[in-house]
């Protein structure tokens, strides 16, 4: 039984095609039939605690965010979101802005993925009226074009009752 040398080479290129349907675009190895995982970006495991205060017609927000990698981050947007309307307008320090009635968005500045820096911001928010409570919302909604997939670190609700006490993130 001899095996020509054109069956040879309809096998090998029938691995050939075999071997790139398994591959994927890109190269990545996967089994036939299981979907293909592109790649990704870069990544970061951005993280924001701290704590909040009411306390009459003010709001407290201490915030510290940190990023632990793997990738480096240029810079992070954070956004707060108060369940009752700020009074008017703010004044807010450089690094945020006043997007609506209830939210305020503020960048970070350059976060290294070894969480060697970390970025503090200080709020004293007006709110319209005396709101026995109140909830905040945290979380980020940019993270230069990175992929966090530990979320639970970054996005947090706090109600902060109006008792001037601290309620940690």
């Amino acid at each position: 039984m001899g095996v020509t040398r054109k069956a040879l080479l309809g096998v090998s290129a029938a691995a050939a095609m075999a071997s790139a349907v398994a591959l994927g675009v890109g190269g990545t190895a996967a089994a036939v039939g299981a979907p293909v995982v592109r790649s990704i970006g870069s990544e970061a495991d951005v993280s924001h605690h701290g704590h909040v205060s009411l306390w009459g017609t003010g709001l407290g927000i201490w915030l510290r965010s940190e990023n632990r990698g793997p990738s480096d981050l240029a810079g992070v947007t954070v956004r707060l979101r108060i369940s009752v309307p700020l009074a008017g307008r703010q004044e807010l320090p450089q690094e945020c802005l006043q997007a609506d009635r209830a939210t305020v968005l503020c960048r970070t500045g350059r976060l290294p993925a070894d969480a060697s820096e970390q970025r503090q911001l200080a709020l004293e928010l007006q709110l319209a009226g005396r709101p026995a409570e109140v909830v905040v919302r945290i979380d980020t909604v940019w993270s230069d074009g990175a992929t966090d997939r530990n979320p639970r670190n970054s996005e947090h609700e706090v109600l902060a009752p109006a008792t001037g006490d601290e309620y940690v993130f």
